[in-house]
């Protein structure tokens, strides 16, 4: 090792760029920060100073506009709603389902999810199916969701309420089933206090679920349930839980909050369908993937259709399935889940 000329060369950079000799107490490596810490910054200076030439573009301050407070920005604004003040939590949750057209909620009550059935419980608008056990709502909202389409809805209560459902979502999740969970908690106050039927959920569910979260402001609920079900119907679709503490539920909307516009309105009559409409023509579709699979598909010398439990993603699936097959000339087969959702070939 050659330390004698690495001295000598950390030494004389030391007084090259700081102008001054080097201290006998300063160690060579504290020399070699301060170097190359005062070397950065006068080549920071440096490149400052060239870039302010003539032949460099400037600008005139005198010129520039002020800038806008965030808040008097457009797209800082924020979109009220006002169709909430009044309501409780669990009227929220009820005018939520009714604005998502939900149609069948399977459940079972307990303490910490009152407020929620205080307010659907003599409803007209949805039909309220309780089983045995939370694990039979769970695999009844699973199945409903495989038959119709349409995303299956749970209401449990707090601690053992919500555990009961975790095969069910762990099930929805592995087999790409679109299930939205709602479970009871103990006041957001009382979290952490080892309070009666308190367990973590989010934790628990967070393995079991394409998403989940708490709401510990009731001006969060409508928007946290409209992304619940966005969540859990598009791309792969999968169960999501929201869990909902009991001063939530309980709670008055006393003003505006904010929300998103995304957030749906009320249907203007309890028969709308749940999907927007029937699928897209064929020369609609501008999907990237879709275009690249009609390419592979059409260039393939012998294609084969392997269908799954994906074909249920929208009610015309099926019949989609049986027409590319047909027009294409493509045999089909199927995944577990995907068995006799194309019927038979004519």
């Amino acid at each position: 090792m050659q330390a004698q000329p690495f001295a000598r060369l950390a030494r004389s950079a030391y007084s090259a760029v700081s102008r001054q000799p080097l201290h006998k107490s300063l160690s060579l490596s504290s020399a070699a920060r301060i170097t190359a810490t005062q070397f950065r910054f006068r080549s920071s200076a440096a490149t400052a100073e060239s870039s302010s030439q003539p032949n460099v573009a400037a600008v005139d301050p005198s010129a520039a506009q002020p800038l806008q407070p965030l808040e008097h920005t457009q797209s800082a604004k924020k979109f009220h709603d006002h169709s909430f003040v009044g309501m409780s939590g669990g009227q929220i949750f009820h005018e939520m389902m009714l604005r998502h057209n939900v149609k069948h909620v399977f459940g079972y009550p307990g303490g910490a999810i009152l407020p929620v059935f205080d307010a659907i419980h003599d409803s007209k608008h949805f039909e309220f199916i309780l089983p045995r056990a939370e694990q039979g709502a769970g695999h009844a909202a699973e199945g409903y969701a495989r038959v119709t389409g349409k995303p299956g809805v749970v209401l449990v209560t707090s601690g053992p309420g919500a555990t009961n459902v975790v095969t069910a979502m762990q099930d929805a999740l592995s087999d790409g089933t679109a299930m939205v969970v709602f479970c009871g908690q103990v006041p957001v106050s009382a979290i952490g206090s080892d309070a009666f039927q308190e367990a973590d959920v989010i934790g628990i569910s967070r393995a079991c679920t394409k998403w989940n979260v708490m709401v510990k402001d009731i001006a969060d609920l409508p928007r946290r349930i409209n992304e619940a079900f966005e969540i859990a119907t598009s791309g792969r679709p999968g169960p999501v839980l929201v869990d909902l503490p009991k001063d939530v539920t309980a709670a008055i909307v006393n003003k505006p909050i904010p929300s998103s516009p995304s957030i749906p309105a009320r249907p203007p009559n309890s028969q709308a369908p749940f999907f927007s409409g029937l699928a897209k023509d064929a020369s609609q579709i501008t999907s990237p993937q879709i275009l690249r699979a009609a390419q592979l598909i059409n260039s393939a010398k012998s294609p084969l259709i392997y269908a799954g439990q994906g074909i249920m993603a929208h009610p015309d699936g099926p019949a989609r399935l049986k027409e590319l097959s047909h027009n294409g000339n493509i045999p089909v087969t199927t995944t577990l889940q995907g068995c006799f959702r194309c019927g038979r070939a004519p």
